[in-house]
């Protein structure tokens, strides 16, 4: 979830979004791990199989071989974990499990029962499948128009034209959709698209269409769209727009129909009913489950968003934890002044202690704040939406209130700014460690601000789906010395004070199954495996191995949001929050490419079933 100005509706946001409501980048709190089985036994009782829906307060998942991954340093692999209602109680073998078990019925019996044996409850245990592990619960809106599986201009119309045709919209229905990348088309040079291209297609000329980029920077218009937004700003599109650009016709100097960061606030799009919001969100919900989301960090929450999940959580109907972070483009000056941190406990479904700030556009658009020109585009450094002045203020301001700062930064101008301006909210370097700050996705940096994040205690919480996603034109873009401090995910790691990289999804901005940014992250190919070094990956060197992203997507990820200690791990007294995966993906055997056929078998938070079975 990132930054947007719909006030009222949950549209994409930009990159740093992680995840939420249905759409958030999750800044990856992915942090459970997951159950099931088949059989239930007790001593020499064959129990046949039951549904996972029907599992009971206390049980013992077993995986034996090891095939439980804990992301706990002292037990890192086991074969049966001991959930008792919520939590987590005990973990090793199956004997190791048994014993903890009945040493709590007996204390329960000398407690309660007056040392009355026949009060003594068996242990269910359920196996999972042949082949199967479980592993902590991970991190992470695509609209359902999805412009991303578009490979040239002409797909993109074609899908419009289709949904169109199936969705027939009402006469004053904007079409909205998002993920379209001119980078990846066929059919064109690479340049930005225009309003004329969606007016090629005679089914689309009369509507008013906005298409979200894929990194939601950029928003391309139809002619009737620019229509309605001329008419909106009284009859005249403003010159200039102060953290964002209407991009014009070099030869009129009409807008084309781009408009990027600051400037798509212009654009009118209606705001979404409190209906489609929740709707939206119960979508996103189940969304996120199916693909082994136990939390989310949402990067940029408006009011009425954080309500709604509030709402939700009452109701009994949000079965994720939402770590919201509250958009600041998105609050009045009142909101400003009255906002109050709500954090009940670290392990609450519903909790905002963090606000999201912005201080550049994405790398796509030619958005991303650099300290030198871009390479294939001389007269263009970015924009910064909040120059450096503006940034070190709000971030005081927010942080000597006790709020959490993180701030989104892609170019290299935008990070130095960022860790400038936590360098400076304090002297006390631990102070700024123990607050926590976060950049947002920390894309490209200059390689002494690999090691300055570091050194002070600033959080890197990155997406790895963006090298991926971004490395056919990346080098193009930056040239090879500056490429050197780009997507840098080992050397974040190891520059990291305590060896914490968060992972997240970034969805919609990416997709929403987290196994897209582990595969990203070990193997830095695409999804065809292919990367513009070769097979080996895009830059190699800055793979992380498998341990260190399963470890990102949970505990790393719930370091992030402080919590810790009752969540990211399989340890006893933290929840149980779990996935189980029907193969290894931690095997280093196995080829990458077994990590994106692997399915969800079931997520389980607090130790119940919220999606799938066996």
């Amino acid at each position: 979830m990132d930054a947007h100005s719909n006030e009222g509706r949950p549209p994409p946001h930009p990159r740093g979004a992680t995840s939420g409501g249905g759409r958030r980048q999750v800044a990856w709190a992915v942090i459970a791990s997951a159950v099931a089985g088949l059989s239930t036994y007790y001593s020499s009782l064959t129990r046949p199989p039951v549904s996972l829906k029907s599992l009971p307060a206390s049980y013992a998942l077993c995986a034996e071989g090891h095939r439980i991954y804990t992301v706990d340093d002292s037990k890192p692999v086991v074969d049966c974990i001991l959930v008792d209602k919520h939590s987590v109680t005990a973990t090793g073998t199956l004997n190791e499990v048994q014993l903890a078990w009945d040493e709590y019925q007996n204390e329960l019996i000398r407690t309660f029962y007056g040392n009355e044996p026949t009060a003594k409850k068996p242990l269910p245990v359920y196996n999972v499948p042949a082949g199967s592990i479980v592993v902590p619960g991970l991190y992470g809106f695509k609209m359902q128009l999805r412009l991303d599986e578009a490979k040239s201009l002409s797909d993109v119309l074609d899908l419009l034209e289709n949904h169109v045709r199936d969705n027939p919209p009402g006469p004053d229905t904007w079409i909205e959709a998002m993920g379209w990348d001119q980078t990846r088309w066929s059919d064109t040079d690479g340049s930005f698209p225009t309003a004329a291209d969606l007016a090629s297609r005679p089914s689309l000329t009369s509507l008013p269409i906005a298409l979200h980029r894929v990194d939601v920077h950029a928003l391309w218009l139809s002619p009737r769209a620019l229509s309605l937004t001329k008419e909106h700003l009284n009859g005249s599109f403003p010159s200039a727009i102060p953290g964002g650009e209407i991009v014009r016709d070099p030869t009129t100097g009409e807008p084309t129909g781009i408009f990027v960061d600051a400037a798509m606030n212009l654009v009118p799009i209606p705001k979404w009913s409190a209906w489609q919001m929740r709707d939206y969100a119960e979508r996103t919900v189940k969304d996120a489950l199916s693909v082994g989301l136990t939390s989310i960090h949402d990067a940029a929450t408006s009011l009425e968003e954080f309500e709604l999940f509030r709402e939700m959580d009452d109701d009994n109907q949000l079965p994720i934890r939402v770590y919201a972070m509250a958009d600041s483009d998105r609050l009045s000056p009142d909101d400003k002044n009255d906002i109050e941190i709500h954090d009940p406990s670290p392990a609450a479904h519903v909790r905002m202690r963090s606000v999201k700030l912005f201080t550049d556009g994405a790398l796509g658009s030619w958005g991303a704040a650099l300290l030198a020109p871009y390479s294939d585009k001389p007269d263009a450094r970015g924009i910064m939406r909040l120059p450096e002045d503006d940034l070190q203020k709000l971030v005081g301001e927010w942080w000597h209130k006790g709020w959490g700062v993180n701030v989104h930064a892609i170019g290299d101008r935008a990070n130095k700014a960022v860790l400038d301006a936590f360098e400076n909210v304090s002297d006390d370097k631990d102070e700024v460690a123990a607050r926590r700050p976060r950049i947002e996705h920390a894309q490209i940096m200059r390689v002494e601000d690999l090691k300055r994040s570091g050194e002070l205690g600033v959080l890197t919480s990155v997406q790895p789906t963006h090298a991926t996603s971004d490395m056919w034109y990346a080098e193009t873009r930056l040239g090879p010395d500056r490429i050197k401090g780009a997507y840098a995910y080992q050397t974040l790691l190891k520059s990291s004070r305590n060896g914490v990289l968060p992972l997240g999804s970034d969805f919609p901005v990416e997709g929403i199954d987290p196994l897209l940014g582990f595969y990203a992250a070990v193997a830095r190919l695409n999804t065809e495996g292919k990367s513009p070094h070769g097979e080996n990956g895009w830059f190699p060197s800055e793979r992380l191995t498998r341990a260190q992203a399963l470890k990102g997507m949970t505990l790393d990820a719930a370091y992030a949001s402080f919590s810790e200690d009752v969540l990211g791990s399989l340890s006893p007294g933290k929840r149980a929050d779990f996935v189980i995966l029907d193969r290894n993906i931690m095997d280093e055997s196995q080829p990458f490419s077994e990590i994106l056929e692997t399915k969800v078998k079931a997520t389980v938070v607090d130790g119940k079933v919220a999606y799938g079975g066996i």
